[in-house]
């Protein structure tokens, strides 16, 4: 996943794509696919840049090619971010279907929206527990002097 500026992806986007390509290209990787996947206002500003244009690329290389494509990414005016994981463990159609663009269906086990009062099935709610305060080292002066004046005739 790569993350560019939207307005530098607006106003040139084949040359933004092709910043990524020349990276990729750079590590020896058999790019599969790359394609726009979302345009979001970023919640921090990354490189004084509050919106940004997050792009889906699936590629094959060797995984000590990782670290240099990191390295490029750094080094690049275009592309401010990049997150790149394996897919071995994600199930084949799920790859097909990011890599033809098709939206995600919502299983049966979805979670709840926020505030619906529903929970999870097999996860009990826990109660949330307010925080100890911690006791601060005594020397027993205090505890002397407060016997003292519980025992203090008025």
């Amino acid at each position: 996943m790569f993350l560019v500026d939207s307005a530098l992806a607006t106003a040139d986007w084949d040359g933004t794509l092709g910043a990524i390509e020349n990276v990729l290209k750079r590590a020896d990787a058999e790019v599969v696919t790359i394609r726009k996947w979302s345009e979001r206002k970023l919640a921090y500003d990354v490189d004084h840049k509050s919106r940004g244009t997050y792009i889906l690329s699936y590629f094959n290389a060797d995984g000590r090619r990782v670290a240099g494509i990191e390295k490029d990414v750094q080094l690049s005016e275009k592309i401010m971010r990049v997150l790149i994981l394996g897919t071995e463990k994600r199930p084949p159609e799920l790859i097909e279907r990011d890599i033809a663009g098709l939206p995600q269906e919502e299983s049966s086990e979805a979670a709840p929206e926020r505030g619906s009062g529903e929970e999870r099935p097999g996860r009990p709610e826990q109660p949330v527990q307010p925080p100890r305060e911690a006791a601060a080292p005594s020397d027993g002066k205090a505890e002397e002097e407060a016997g003292e004046k519980e025992n203090a005739e008025p």
